[in-house]
Order: structure tokens, then C-alpha cells, then sequence
């Protein structure tokens, strides 16, 4: 008996030996494979910007001078007006050649927004579009370093709301321009430039006004490029060096007013369940229950595909085969508020409003909850799962806003706009490896989707872990340096969009 059970375990122990040994080989073919065919812009493409002293000093003077202009949105019925007026009549006076040149149409567009026409010698090339915007979330001076209107400069850095969202990049698109013209620039490919001034409060009046003049002239775009991801640089555990991340989607957005309305009363005299307690239940249930992983479901899968031959052993062979291990890829990222965005629609508690005296049971609670959903999510699904989560009809929901995650952008390498981008970051940012990625908040660009099928997030500024929470947060701030190359990405953006079509990539050398 014992001879003849020997014979089939050892037949299935060289079966199951074999079996590793092949899927070890197939997930090191995948993640060699993988890395050999990353490419990257070896051509020069578009010359640098050669500033003087004088120039530097005159882009550091124009982003202090923006940042001095409080142009706040505090609600979406509540805006500094008066520096937002005073805005435009600021890059007036620091940009001369745009609004003096006869290649460029300006306008103001939504009452303070910003639409720039400028005119390229082929009118056989389909124009792009360079976004941004000019309003900032308020600041008080408490925790900050320097005040936050100050535009003050402190060990290398310039500080103030703005400097990174999104002052920044309208200081640094006005500034390649100025320079371009200065030395005698004449486009081939028409563009647009475009800065809103509520993009914080939804871009209503702003971006929507925009697109509405654009429509009514028949203008279709080539690509569009706003405000998005960075350059990360220590932000993506395991990578080895920088990388950038274009965003091709954001997520969608609803807004959900839940409501209970109960008889009042005297607090000597409570009900078995009051109108807060109905409701904070409700709200322990949709906290304790999340919305389902949805890794995979969507193209947030490319960014670490994309990106797997840049993370250290063994990340790379995890990432370049998350057909088998995006299952353990995506519990881990949702451990952390930041990789939980990625993996699912997420669920925020954000206001509750019951109750005016101690004594009184109060007839209504009220509570907001803000939901950011992932690609593969639609707003009639997640409503769905809310109320099967709640399950108690004495809840009562009403969507304040609601719109869907937007259409996914081609990162494909025959496309003109992504690859333009692409050649752009390797120029400026040391051949940093560029990734698709999926924006967890939203944009004025959601607006222009009737406008171009292509449509981009990127800041051209590197972020490192510690710069993230000075987003709307404390201590906002760029450095010299950081300012440069955003000038120097639009400088040379502007050129290499001239190209009638994308020219074939190279392998990325070995010594990168």
C-alpha cells in the first residue's frame, strides 16, 4: 500500500514545482518586459528659456505681486470681488507684450474670468488649451509662517495661498508667453488660454462661461491641459526616483442632504428615538460601511503598471503582474487616507446641524455627506448603495449636486496631446517617468468635455510628502526654483504643440 501512494505525491509535487517555477518565470518575463518597453524623449524638442537675472527677478516680482491680491472664494455666493477685478488689472500691467500683441485677443469672460485667443500661422492645426484659475480657499494668519496675502520670500521659498493651487500656473502660463513674444515668438498652432475665477466654488461662472464662448464660435480642441497631479518625488512608496502623473480622469462628485424630521418635545419627556439619533445612526452605518474596492475596475491600474519598472525589488514584479496581486495591491493601499481615494468611492461626513437648546427635542437633524466616486462608479449606483446601507425610511435623502466621474482621456502613444505632455515633463523634469493617473478632486476642465476628448491634469511643480498637506492647508508655498521650471514647462510646451504630429519615442537609456 505504502508503495503504491509514493508514485502520486510525488507526481503532483513535481506538477505543483513545475507550476511555480512557470508562474515565476511568467511574472518575471511580465515585469522585464514591462521595463524595456518604457520610453522616453531623447530629442532636444523645444530650446529652454535662457533667462537673465532680470528675468528671474521680474517672474519672482510677478508671482508676489498675485499672491498680494486676495482673491478668495469663500462660498458659492461669496467671492472677493474686488480683488478679483483688481487681478485683471494686474497681469496688465505685468505682462505688457500679451496684451499688446497682435497675435493675441483677450477678453473677460463670466465677469472676471480670462479667455486669451492666440492666433498660429497654420490654421490647418487644430488649437489646444492652456487652464488655470486665479481664485485660492481662504487663510487666516494663525499657524502660518509668514502671512498668507503676504507673497513674503523665506529661505528660497515664496509663501502664500496660491503658490501652489493655482497662482502659480496662471503666474507661470502669462510668464512663458511674455518671453516667447520677447523674443520674437510666432506660433504655428493656434491655443486658448483660459483663467477662471471660481474654480473653488465649482467654476460656474467662470470655466462654464468660457466653454459656452467657445462653443457658440464651433471651436473643437486638440487637447486641453489644467491643473492636477505634480511631480511626485517620495510620495509613491517604493519608486526610486521622481515620477509624474498626468491625470486622464477625476473622480465624480455628490453631494447628499439626509434628513429626519420627528415630533418636538421636552427633554424631561424624550422619545424611545429622536431625530438625531435616527440620523446619527444612519450616518455610523455609511461610515462603518465603505463602498466597495474597486482596484482594477477602473485606469487607475495603469498608473502602477506604467510605473512598475520604478519601484525597488520586489515592488516591480508586484506591480507589473497585478492581474494576480492587485487583490493584495488594493487592501493595502486602503489602509491611508490618500491610497483609499484611489481604490473606491469614498464616503464624508461633513456637516450635521440639529437641536437650538439643551432642553428641547429637537423636530429635524440634518447632515451633509460628500461622495467622491471612483471611475467605474455612476451616481444612480452609489445613491443605490447608500440606501441599502441606511435601510430606514425615515431618512430622508435629497442630492444637493451630483455629476458622474469623467470620461477617461487616451494615454495611448499615437496621442498627440498626452505624448506632447509626455515629451514636455522628460525635457523639464530630468526624464521623470510619466504615468496616467486618476484626479481624486475635480477641476474646472470637467467642464470642457463637449470641447475635446483629451483632456489633462498636471501642475508642472515637484511635491514631496511633506508639501501635500500644504494644499488649502498651512504654509503654502513654492520655491525660486520650483517657479522656474514651471516657466520653463510652458515655455516649452507651447513650442513642441507647433509639431503637426507626435514623433516616435525612444528607449530609455540605461544610465537614467
Amino acid at each position: 500500500m505504502t508503495a503504491h501512494w509514493r508514485n502520486p505525491v510525488g507526481t503532483l509535487l513535481g506538477v505543483f514545482v513545475v507550476g511555480v517555477a512557470v508562474l515565476v518565470a511568467l511574472l518575471l518575463i511580465r515585469t522585464y518586459t514591462l521595463a524595456e518597453t518604457k520610453r522616453v524623449w531623447l530629442d532636444k524638442g523645444a530650446l529652454e528659456a535662457e533667462l537673465t537675472q532680470e528675468e528671474r527677478e521680474q517672474l519672482l516680482e510677478a508671482l508676489k505681486g498675485a499672491i498680494r491680491i486676495p482673491t478668495v472664494s469663500f462660498s458659492e455666493t461669496e467671492q472677493n470681488n474686488t480683488a478679483l477685478a483688481e487681478f485683471g488689472q494686474y497681469i496688465r500691467k505685468a505682462f505688457p507684450l500679451v496684451f499688446s500683441s497682435s497675435l493675441i485677443q483677450h477678453e473677460v469672460v463670466g465677469g472676471y474670468s480670462h479667455l486669451f485667443t492666440v492666433r498660429g500661422s497654420d490654421n490647418n492645426l487644430q488649437p489646444y488649451m492652456l487652464l488655470a484659475h486665479f481664485d485660492v480657499v481662504p487663510a487666516t494668519p494663525e499657524g502660518w509662517e509668514v502671512p498668507p496675502f503676504s507673497g513674503e520670500e523665506h529661505n528660497g521659498f515664496i509663501y502664500g495661498r496660491g503658490t501652489i493651487d493655482d497662482k502659480n500656473c496662471v503666474i507661470g502660463i502669462l510668464q512663458a508667453l511674455e518671453f516667447l513674444l520677447k523674443r520674437g515668438y510666432k506660433p504655428r498652432r493656434s491655443f486658448y488660454i483660459g483663467f477662471g475665477h471660481d474654480e473653488e466654488i465649482s467654476g460656474n461662472y467662470g470655466a462654464m462661461k468660457i466653454v459656452e464662448t467657445l462653443q457658440s464660435r464651433g471651436i473643437r480642441l486638440s487637447y486641453l491641459l489644467d491643473e492636477g497631479f505634480a511631480v511626485l518625488d517620495g510620495v509613491i512608496h517604493g519608486t526610486r526616483r521622481p515620477v509624474a502623473l498626468i491625470g486622464t480622469t477625476e473622480k465624480g462628485q455628490i453631494t447628499l442632504n439626509l434628513s429626519v424630521e420627528k415630533p418636538p418635545g421636552h427633554s424631561s419627556m424624550p422619545p424611545r428615538q429622536t431625530s438625531i439619533g435616527i440620523l446619527s445612526e444612519a450616518m455610523s452605518r455609511l461610515e462603518k460601511n465603505p463602498m466597495p474596492n474597486m482596484f482594477g475596475n477602473g485606469p487607475e491600474s495603469s498608473t502602477f503598471e506604467d510605473l512598475a519598472g520604478e519601484f525597488v525589488f520586489p515592488l516591480n514584479i508586484v506591480m507589473a503582474n497585478l492581474w494576480l496581486f492587485s487583490p493584495i495591491v488594493s487592501r493595502i493601499m486602503e489602509q491611508t487616507p490618500s491610497g483609499n481615494a484611489f481604490v473606491r468611492t469614498t464616503t464624508a461626513l461633513s456637516i450635521f446641524n440639529a437641536g437650538i437648546k439643551s432642553n428641547v427635542i429637537p423636530p429635524i437633524a440634518r447632515a451633509i455627506v460628500n461622495f467622491r466616486l471612483h471611475p467605474a462608479h455612476t451616481v444612480e449606483e452609489v445613491l443605490n448603495i447608500v440606501r441599502n446601507t441606511i435601510m430606514d425610511e425615515q431618512v430622508v435623502l435629497s442630492v444637493v449636486k451630483a455629476f458622474d466621474p469623467l470620461p477617461v482621456s487616451p494615454y495611448d502613444e499615437e496621442n498627440f496631446g498626452y505624448q506632447t505632455l509626455k515629451r514636455t515633463i522628460h525635457h523639464v523634469y530630468s526624464a521623470a517617468p510619466v504615468a496616467p493617473g486618476v484626479c481624486v478632486g475635480n477641476t474646472d476642465s470637467r467642464h470642457f468635455v463637449n470641447l475635446t476628448d483629451s483632456i489633462y491634469r498636471f501642475s508642472p511643480i515637484v511635491m514631496k510628502p511633506e508639501d501635500l498637506s500644504r494644499i488649502h492647508g498651512l504654509n503654502e508655498r513654492i520655491s525660486k526654483e520650483g517657479l522656474e521650471a514651471i516657466v520653463q514647462f510652458y515655455y516649452q510646451l507651447i513650442q513642441n504643440s507647433d509639431s503637426e504630429k507626435v514623433p516616435g519615442p525612444h528607449h530609455i537609456p540605461e544610465e537614467l
